[in-house]
């Protein structure tokens, strides 16, 4: 229990109870209240304005104790208010705050009462009059009142009275107008003869002459006023104008405004003139009032204005509203419209005309009901209902901010007229209409000023109409209709059934309450995310963001009970998809919603329905819809089992039975729904065959697949809009053969591991064996032979080309399946191969048209066409990730009709399975190699460096499947084919590049790439046709012409090369081992793209989270050793303690950087220099020797050699940090402590100390190694022949640190820094040191002293030697004894200053004798 303090405690005892109490949370016995002075408008002024006038006699009558509330006046129970339920309040609102706003209390008038000061009021006595009372004045008695015109304004009948009896006697109307007389005009050329001043108006000075103090003011400034020339008023006016506050000169200019009216009239012919130079001002102050007030929208709804010149016409006031002009007349009889009243009638004048304005500021974006933007001086007519009473009357449209507020208004059409135009101005923005005529992103300013919240609170609108708005609103910003169309399009190509889910790039940085914490003490993902508030979750991901708000209950309760109207239904499943692409959990979230599923599957997907009596339906409830058999769709694609739920729990596989046993149109259902439904049906029945489920269905419905494919040829003419829906289900229907044959080719294999595993760790076999499938090659392959005659028909070329693709691929599974059954018969397979490539394959591939498409290659291609394309990005936000494939239909690129990629893709791995079964076919293949489009391709891909995001990512899978299926292609033919064996250094370098491209999903294709391709000698041709004797005699021309005498010397770069190639390899063998960690990736990988559909757990691709190896994946073994012993021994161990296997990996590793930068320089061209240098650090902070063994020495000084030549040392930039590090400053500070702790002055670490000193770079490493490290000088004995760099790059331009010159003149006047032991550093503080003695550039008075200063200690050193080179130093020499040359005797000038200096001082020193 609290005590009270005693007499005897001391200060340590009070400050311990202190504590004690505050620890406890005893509320204190008395609060301090500082009550806001409202007379003021601040908190706590009150208490300072009372001490500053205390002296001025002001009486302040403070009332204490009112009691905070009014007291009862009767007894009756308190009333309640049915206003204050619905008012909103928060709970972090401090009441007082509130209190002070609305309070109306007595104690809010009483609390202070301040008397005004009138010590220099003017006082007006009455008039002395003879008689004894003043005369009593009755308005029937007094005739003579004057107008109210005249008496300023409307007054009373009493004040008008007062007024005309003051004319008679001489007075004038009003005291008041002497002291604040006509204003004087800041901008015009002569300043008018006024009576008074105009802001100065006297009021608070002291004394009874306060009016004639102003006036004497007044009078001074009108003097010098008089006596400038127009000229030095402009000048002095523009002097003022800049050194004031703007919002002092708005002021200013509102003063003059509002006195304006009342001006008098001989002031009229000034204001003209400066009123038009007033005016661009006062635009401008208003065009900032508008921006300002419209902050939230301004970087979505700026219209950028061309700057257009226009005269400036003069700006009159309005006449005054007449009878006539009203649209309506007013009668007699109406009630007090006797007599009008201008200023009331002013709203119904009409608008006037819109003006644009001369401003080169962004205008406040308004739209029509539809979407469109209006131009700002666009005159609309008003009966369309785009004019309101808003900040612009004048201007049509609505403005964002306007939109929001009508969104919440009462009126239930302004609510649903509101939504239904910001769904407009959504779809606008997605097709990408406003990006050339609005600033920012018109999506993601919606989304910052809080559209979300906006829609779900809509959404739980009890009007229909408004949650009918909301929804569609809500679909147009998750869902892109041409996005959905682009997936729908890529379905039937190779792996199109698979896809990336949606989820936000942006990593989540890691909270700072979890710094420090063990790992169990840390919060999971799943706890944080519970933790965040909707707006947190909402700002990074959308998606996450409605269904933390419980969006799905939501949109179940719409679909269930308030039965929606069509359109509406058909909102919420495409709202339902795009939320199951956004990831597997959001999907199981869709599966897991109670009675959401159950509704979508009774309501819209029934067995069993009657027709429509009308088209289109009045509603769709017991119809089956193709959005809702998508979403089914798009949930099963989520995982396996999700998949294996939809089929067996919601009776998804009596839906698929009940629509596909029948033609559509045998449905009963509209034939554009029919053949919808009919093709989700065949797409989701293709997905689960994909994962090997619902096979035991193909068994059931296989004569209806027959009858299906039967009637392929009887497509309907290219005139008939149902044509591209009938193309799209017979794609989709090839799909599911393709993936119902890939189940079918692993039933043997399942079936034989389930007989050696007893059924552990297995799949069941599935129902549907091989023997089920062969039966639908015969036919296929006869559809494609008839497409392939129609290619000659101009009319059928399209559809032709559309579905010929398709077939390959399933050709590619079926004979890929086929060469892995025990019923394999080579020899008649290799006849039918041969007979496939004569009647098919090769006429295909000569065929004009296909032709014609790979001549496309180029302009379809997404890695080629990167700045073309980057115009999508404004389209998509962050948060709410999407394909941007707006207008793809009219444009080139990967998925439009004139993309050859389809083609391309089906034909190459048709090619690559033939020619791996019948090897002998290969060199039918190897004109497609060699054409010229595709080898213009190829090298345009070659120097590409693409930028990894959603928009482009789905697109790039598919041209790296055919970048990597052209490789494997001519991996079969570089070596027996010499015409594609020319080219084999462009495949290698294709490879190399496209290597760290692939993405999430690919590992199978790098795995392979770097197994096959990368390090193969047959695609290194300069291995092995003299490319490492090349390389020696361009190193013995160099070292001839320099004249260098390097140690060691360049030529052995090419005995380097000679052995890589050697060990080729071993060095893929070292990179394969590195790479293990990805083998569970790999094999998941090769399953889905070998078509191992039994143990495909999913079809949703992993999150995009980049690609699967870095750029930079050659320095791999190299920076994962120093990862595992560098960092945790801080370099210490020796090469006997390292990891085994270590020093072979180094060399393996140093041995293929050295062939890329002489061999393949552009395939590292993506990795910065800086980065590279950091990498190859590595080579000396991981261990204590390993860079003194011979192979790794020999190697690291080739890769130095390079890294330091020409045009590479230019482009080294050390002020950009590399990749993974804060800053390239800290590395350099481990390499100067590795270097003095084990170094033992080995030549080649100390190179790669010498070249950060370089002139060029931070002096702060500079200052490391003279300051810090000094002691390093000693051993850093590398001279300047064995330096790759020239001397000049140190040494020029002259030092300009004083702190660096005074560490070289000091370590050189020690003798830390010998000529003999640091020869390379010698120089350079020679150098630098006699430039700057010898400067005779202007410095500041500290750099002057210190160069008087150290030339006089130079003078007086009794070291000749030193004393000789600091003054005779001339050039730095590279091939010289010493490393420069030096004066015979100092230059004229030198030596004048040498003895002005040293005279100076003498003298000095004499008169202090």
């Amino acid at each position: 229990m609290l005590q009270r303090p005693k007499p005897t405690d001391s200060e340590a005892d009070l400050l311990r109870e202190q504590e004690h109490f505050l620890t406890s949370g005893a509320p204190s016995a008395a609060n301090v209240v500082r009550r806001p002075d409202k007379r003021r408008g601040e908190a706590g002024e009150a208490e300072r304005d009372s001490g500053e006038t205390g002296g001025s006699q002001r009486d302040v009558v403070t009332i204490e104790d009112l009691p905070d509330q009014l007291p009862s006046l009767t007894p009756a129970p308190p009333k309640k208010s049915r206003f204050k339920a619905g008012r909103v309040t928060f709970e972090d609102e401090d009441a007082e705050e509130r209190l002070d706003r609305n309070d109306t209390h007595i104690s809010a008038v009483l609390s202070k009462i301040v008397e005004r000061d009138t010590s220099s009021a003017p006082i007006s006595l009455p008039a002395f009059t003879g008689m004894a009372f003043p005369k009593v004045l009755h308005r029937s008695g007094t005739n003579d009142q004057p107008p109210q015109s005249s008496t300023g304004g409307k007054k009373s009948i009493f004040a008008r009275q007062i007024a005309a009896q003051r004319l008679k006697e001489g007075r004038t109307a009003d005291f008041r107008k002497q002291n604040l007389p006509t204003e004087t005009n800041m901008d015009t050329d002569q300043p008018p003869a006024v009576s008074g001043p105009t802001l100065v108006s006297g009021q608070g000075l002291g004394g009874s002459d306060g009016s004639g103090e102003t006036m004497r003011i007044h009078e001074e400034n009108q003097a010098k006023l008089q006596a400038m020339s127009q000229s030095e008023i402009l000048e002095e006016q523009k002097k003022l104008l800049s050194q004031l506050d703007p919002r002092l000169v708005e002021f200013v200019r509102s003063r003059k405004a509002q006195s304006a009216p009342s001006s008098s009239s001989p002031s009229k012919h000034t204001g003209d003139k400066s009123n038009k130079e007033d005016l661009p001002l006062q635009n401008a102050s208003r065009e900032s009032d508008s921006s300002g007030a419209n902050v939230l929208f301004q970087k979505g709804q700026e219209v950028e204005m061309e700057e257009e010149e226009e005269e400036e016409q003069e700006v009159s006031p309005p006449p005054a509203v007449t009878e006539e002009d009203l649209p309506v007349k007013p009668q007699k009889e109406w009630v007090h419209m006797d007599k009008l009243e201008p200023e009331k009638l002013e709203w119904m004048r009409d608008l006037p005309a819109p003006r644009r304005k001369t401003t080169k500021k962004a205008m406040q974006a308004r739209f029509d009901f539809t979407g469109n933007l209006i131009a700002p001086t666009e005159d609309l007519p008003t009966h369309l209902g785009l004019h309101h009473h808003g900040e612009e009357p004048e201007r049509a449209g609505y403005s964002l901010k306007e939109l929001f507020l009508l969104s919440r208004s009462q009126i239930i059409q302004q609510r649903s007229l509101a939504l239904s135009t910001l769904a407009n101005i959504l779809s606008q923005a997605r097709a990408g209409e406003y990006l050339s005529v609005l600033k920012g992103n018109m999506v993601s300013s919606l989304l910052d000023a809080g559209l979300v919240f906006l829609l779900r609170f809509a959404l739980d609108d009890s009007v229909e109409g408004v949650m009918s708005a909301a929804v569609h609103t809500l679909k147009a910003l998750l869902v892109s209709a041409e996005d959905e169309e682009c997936l729908d399009c890529t379905f039937s190509w190779f792996r199109g059934l698979a896809s990336f889910p949606l989820l936000p790039t942006a990593q989540e940085e890691e909270d700072e309450e979890d710094e420090g914490l063990d790992e169990s003490l840390k919060e999971t993902a799943k706890e944080k995310e519970e933790r965040k508030s909707d707006h947190d979750v909402a700002r990074q991901d959308v998606i996450k963001g409605l269904l933390k708000m419980k969006l799905l209950p939501r949109l179940r309760y719409i679909l269930e009970v308030v039965r929606p109207s069509p359109p509406v239904v058909q909102d919420v499943l495409e709202i339902l998809t795009r939320i199951a692409r956004h990831s597997s959990s959001s999907a199981t979230q869709v599966l897991d919603c109670p009675r959401l599923m159950e509704t979508v599957m009774s309501e819209f997907l029934s067995t069993s329905w009657s027709p429509s009596a009308s088209l289109p339906p009045q509603s769709i409830y017991g119809l089956p819809l193709a959005s809702a058999m998508k979403l089914l769709r798009v949930v099963a694609t989520s995982g396996r089992h999700a998949c294996a739920r939809l089929l067996n729990s919601l009776g998804v596989r009596e839906r698929l039975s009940c629509l596909l046993s029948a033609e559509p149109s045998e449905l009963l259902l509209e034939p554009t729904e029919a053949l919808k439904i009919t093709t989700e049906a065949y797409r989701l029945w293709a997905i689960s065959a994909g994962y090997g489920q619902a096979c035991k269905l193909y068994i059931d419905l296989y004569p209806a697949l027959v009858k299906a494919l039967q009637s392929v040829h009887r497509l309907l003419p290219p005139s008939d809009p149902l044509l591209p829906l009938q193309l799209q289900r017979l794609l989709a229907l090839l799909s599911l053969l393709t993936q119902v044959t890939h189940t079918a080719g692993c039933h043997q294999e399942l079936q034989a591991g389930m007989v050696s595993s007893q059924g552990n760790e297995c799949p069941p076999p599935p129902p549907v064996s091989w023997g089920h499938v062969t039966g639908l090659q015969a036919a296929l392959l006869g559809h494609l032979k008839g497409f392939l005659k129609s290619l000659d028909n101009p009319v059928q070329r399209d559809s032709s080309l559309t579905v010929i693709p398709a077939y390959l691929v399933y050709l590619e599974a079926y004979y890929h399946q086929l060469s892995r059954q025990n019923c394999f018969k080579p020899v008649e397979t290799l006849q039918e191969l041969e007979l496939l490539t004569s009647e098919v394959l090769l006429p295909l591939m000569s065929h004009d048209s296909v032709q014609g498409l790979i001549k496309n290659l180029e302009s379809s291609s997404v890695v080629c066409n990167l700045q073309q394309s980057s115009h999508l990005g404004p389209e998509t936000t962050p948060n709410l990730p999407g394909l941007a494939c707006s207008g793809w239909r009219n444009r080139p690129g990967l998925v439009a009709p004139s993309s050859p990629f389809p083609l391309l893709t089906g034909l190459g791995l048709l090619l690559e399975t033939v020619t791996g079964i019948h090897k002998g076919l290969s060199k039918k293949f190897t004109g497609l190699l060699w054409s010229k489009p595709l080898i213009r391709y190829l090298r345009r891909c070659s120097q590409a460096t693409p930028k990894l995001s959603h928009t482009r990512a789905w697109l790039l899978r598919h041209e790296h499947h055919l970048l990597y299926l052209l490789l494997r292609l001519a991996h079969t033919q570089v070596p027996t084919e010499p015409e594609v064996a020319k080219h084999a250094s462009l495949f290698h370098q294709v490879a190399l590049v496209l290597l760290p491209w692939l993405l999430p999903g690919s590992e199978y294709l790098a795995h392979e790439l770097l197994s096959t391709i990368i390090f193969s000698k047959d695609f290194i041709s300069e291995g092995h046709s003299g490319g490492p004797e090349a390389v020696e005699l361009g190193e013995l021309k160099l070292h001839e012409e320099t004249q260098q005498h390097t140690s060691p010397s360049l030529q052995t770069v090419g005995a380097l090369l000679r052995e890589a190639c050697v060990q080729l390899p071993s060095i893929r063998g070292c990179f394969l081992t590195h790479l293990a960690h990805l083998e569970s990736s790999v094999l998941v990988s090769r399953d889905a793209l070998l078509g191992h559909n039994p143990w495909i757990k999913s079809h949703l691709l992993p999150e995009l989270t980049g690609p699967i190896l870095p750029l930079d994946w050659p320095f791999l073994p190299l920076v994962s050793l120093y990862e595992r012993t560098g960092v945790s021994d801080g370099g210490g161990l020796a090469v006997e303690e390292l990891p085994q296997g270590s020093l072979q990996a180094v060399t393996h590793c140093l041995q293929w950087l050295l062939l890329l930068e002489v061999w393949r320089e552009d395939a590292l061209k993506a990795v910065l220099p800086v980065a590279k240098l950091a990498r190859l650090s590595c080579v000396f902070l991981c261990s204590s020797d390993l860079f003194l063994e011979r192979p790794v020495q020999k190697l690291t000084w080739g890769l130095f050699r390079l890294l330091t030549r020409g045009s590479r040392l230019d482009s080294l930039d050390l002020n950009e940090p590399p990749p993974g590090l804060a800053s390239f400053q800290d590395l350099y500070s481990a390499l100067l402590a590795q270097y003095e702790a084990v170094s033992f002055g080995d030549r080649l670490f100390g190179c790669w100390i010498l070249l950060p000193l370089q002139r060029r770079y931070s002096a702060a490493m500079r200052l490391a190694v003279f300051g810090e490290h000094v002691g390093m000088l000693r051993s850093l004995g590398v001279t300047l022949a064995q330096l790759s760099i020239p001397i000049e790059r140190f040494t020029s331009p002259p030092e300009d640190s004083l702190p660096v010159l005074r560490l070289y003149f000091r370590s050189l006047v020690t003798g830390t820094l010998k000529l003999s032991w640091c020869p390379v550093l010698y120089v350079v503080a020679l150098s630098h040191i006699n430039s700057f003695i010898f400067s005779q550039d202007a410095a500041a008075q500290e750099v002057e002293t210190a160069r008087h200063s150290m030339l006089r200690k130079i003078y007086y050193l009794t070291d000749e030697v030193l004393k000789n080179h600091l003054l005779l130093f001339r050039l730095p020499q590279q091939h010289s004894e010493l490393g420069f040359n030096t004066y015979e005797q100092l230059p004229p000038i030198r030596a004048k200053r040498l003895a002005n200096v040293v005279g100076l001082q003498d003298s000095s020193n004499d008169k202090g004798d």
